[in-house]
């Protein structure tokens, strides 16, 4: 019987080996991006000039700064209605200009305020300085205050307070602060100062020179003493006061009137009684 010959098992194949792994690739693009952003990074770091901020306008004008005038506290106009601005009255000038500021025309503490002005205006020009008060008064109101206190200098009407709050003297909500600003030709500021009457003076005589201290306060010491005798209240006043104050006016007038027809009245029945008797 022949014999059946068994094949050899083979063993079985081994599973191929994983082909080697591929590096990932760089992406080079972005690369050479973060390396061209981290060199200008770099390159600001070490001196290269940032960008410029915004200049924003001063919200206080102070005495040594120069200021430029073009546009500086908009369009006012003279007791005439003439229209002006403050660069026009200072280019005007000789060697730069006084502003005065109240708070309402014809009213005690303006009137103290303005005479004093007045009075030593020859004194208080004499180097140069050309000299406007300043309110938020109609150019009727300041036409009337200039003509009966016979004022020698110009006054602005400024009813919006445009170049009053660009100085720094308005009031909040509204009004007027009593000051001076003096501002030469050059737009430097020599004096932005509130006060009352007689200090206002002041300021503006130790920036010329003037040696009339003494007298200008003593005047303005007689003149608010007068006032206050007279019942017409203080040198501070302001507008709210001074507006009820006119409107209490017609009424006291026709209570006088009333007073001196019943006097008359009075009169002519004593005379009647004389004759009857």
């Amino acid at each position: 019987m022949p014999v059946e010959l068994r094949k050899r098992k083979t063993a079985p194949a081994s599973a191929p080996a994983p082909p080697p792994a591929k590096k990932k690739a760089t992406n080079t693009k972005a690369g050479a991006k973060a390396k061209e952003k981290g060199n200008d990074t770099a390159a600001a770091t070490n001196g290269a000039p940032a960008p410029a901020a915004k200049k924003t306008a001063p919200t206080k004008v102070a005495v040594g700064d120069v200021i430029d005038l073009e546009g500086f506290g908009g369009e006012i106009e003279t007791q005439d209605g003439e229209k002006t601005t403050l660069k026009k009255l200072v280019d005007e000038s000789d060697q730069g200009v006084v502003l005065f500021t109240y708070p309402k025309a014809s009213t005690p503490g303006c009137t103290t305020q303005a005479c004093l002005f007045r009075d030593a205006f020859t004194e208080l020009t004499a180097t140069g300085l050309s000299i406007f008060g300043l309110s938020t008064d109609s150019p009727k109101a300041n036409t009337t205050f200039k003509t009966k206190q016979n004022l020698p200098y110009t006054l602005l009407c400024d009813p919006q307070a445009t170049l009053i709050k660009a100085i720094g003297f308005k009031k909040a909500p509204k009004g007027t602060t009593r000051g001076v600003f003096v501002i030469d030709k050059q737009g430097k500021i020599l004096a932005a100062q509130p006060g009352g009457p007689a200090p206002t003076v002041e300021v503006v005589r130790k920036l010329v020179g003037g040696d009339k201290a003494d007298e200008l306060a003593e005047k303005a010491t007689e003149m608010e003493k007068e006032e206050k005798e007279g019942g017409d209240g203080g040198a501070d006043d302001d507008d709210e006061k001074m507006d009820d104050e006119e409107e209490k006016e017609p009424a006291s007038a026709e209570a006088k009137e009333d007073k001196k027809q019943a006097d008359v009245a009075a009169d002519v029945a004593d005379s009647a009684a004389k004759l009857d008797e």
